[in-house]
């Protein structure tokens, strides 16, 4: 499949989110006291309309991951072990380099995309390896995974990079610290709220209409509340950081470049790997683009829940889909160039191999 293949609105995502930057600037020089307004209700601190986006553009999401797949987990162990370490062990800790090598002086910058850095894909990526001619089968079973693992592992990752870590390498946090509950708090609101809807929705929707239906028709109906929600938020939370932004515009420019590395360097070590693991080209695109993405849904979540809506930790994780998508698309047109050059003589393109 080309990657002209992705939808209009999936290709033009970055556009949405720019006008969408556009209008939030508009309305925060517009409306002085939307701040007030928008805090006058709140959901465990955070404003409930900006709470009400983040909840809906997780559902569709989570309501689309394909949780009876992880009875195949037994078949993919080498993968799925491959898939862990890439994603939870060297994936976060180069965020966290990047953030502290590029960003040393801008600590709330530098702890959003440590945010960002530990949230793993767990939607775009089913797009990413379906474009790719990856193995999808096997993209399911990590997607699975990662949206459960996420609810333990995000919490204690984000308090080890955020408040122990540092500490021990002696590098000057400005007092700043982070407890495991704020982070736990958050995940479990945000992604575990829509985690178990998601879940209901499919185990119910999958038993009494079965999967072409679930799959064909009710997914792609609810698959746009995403990008409201996404775009709602961003919205909102440009109109509350518009006096920060327009103050210094640079600051998107300097938060996309370790970004950019970082997607970079995963998709290169993860392809490396795949590649000397002798997986063959779909299960090798599987781990490295897998490796590269992130759920930026969840890291803007946390960002907001944890530091608020008008911080530089939500500022950082909003910039993360403006730069991840167009990135991630150019990565799918490399995994296709690498598989006529690396894998020439391997398996057909998107089969599944046998465990």
């Amino acid at each position: 499949m080309d990657p002209a293949g992705l939808s209009s609105t999936d290709r033009l995502l970055p556009v949405w989110i720019g006008l969408a930057m556009g209008v939030g600037l508009g309305l925060g020089a517009l409306i002085p006291g939307l701040e007030s307004a928008l805090s006058s209700v709140e959901v465990d601190g955070t404003s409930l309309p900006i709470a009400l986006g983040l909840l809906l553009m997780m559902y569709p999401v989570l309501a689309r991951v394909r949780y009876e797949e992880l009875g195949r987990l037994r078949g993919e162990r080498g993968l799925f072990v491959s898939s862990l370490v890439l994603n939870w062990v060297i994936g976060p800790a180069l965020m966290f380099a990047l953030a502290w090598l590029m960003l040393p002086h801008e600590p709330e910058y530098r702890t959003g995309l440590i945010v960002v850095g530990l949230a793993r894909c767990i939607a775009m990526v089913l797009i990413w390896s379906e474009l790719a001619c990856a193995d999808r089968e096997a993209t399911a079973v990590l997607v699975a995974i990662n949206s459960i693992f996420q609810i333990v592992a995000y919490s204690l990752l984000g308090w080890f990079y955020l408040s122990v870590l540092p500490g021990w390498l002696g590098l000057d946090t400005e007092g700043f610290s982070v407890s495991i509950w704020e982070v736990a708090r958050t995940v479990l609101i945000f992604l575990g709220i829509p985690l178990a809807a998601g879940y209901l929705t499919r185990v119910v929707g999958l038993r009494r209409r079965g999967r072409e239906w679930y799959e064909g028709t009710f997914l792609p109906r609810i698959a746009p509340i995403t990008l409201y929600g996404l775009l709602f938020t961003i919205v909102l939370l440009f109109a509350l950081q518009g006096h920060q932004i327009t103050g210094h515009p640079l600051d998107v420019v300097r938060i996309a470049l370790p970004l950019l590395a970082y997607f970079a360097l995963m998709f290169a070590i993860a392809f490396a790997w795949g590649r000397a693991s002798g997986y063959g080209y779909p299960r090798t695109a599987t781990l490295a683009l897998t490796a590269a993405s992130n759920n930026f849904e969840l890291a803007i979540a946390v960002a907001i829940g944890v530091f608020g809506a008008t911080s530089g930790e939500a500022l950082a994780g909003v910039v993360g889909p403006l730069i991840e998508v167009p990135v991630l698309v150019g990565l799918v047109y490399l995994s296709l160039w690498l598989r006529g050059r690396w894998f020439a003589s391997g398996p057909e393109p998107g089969a599944v191999e046998a465990a």
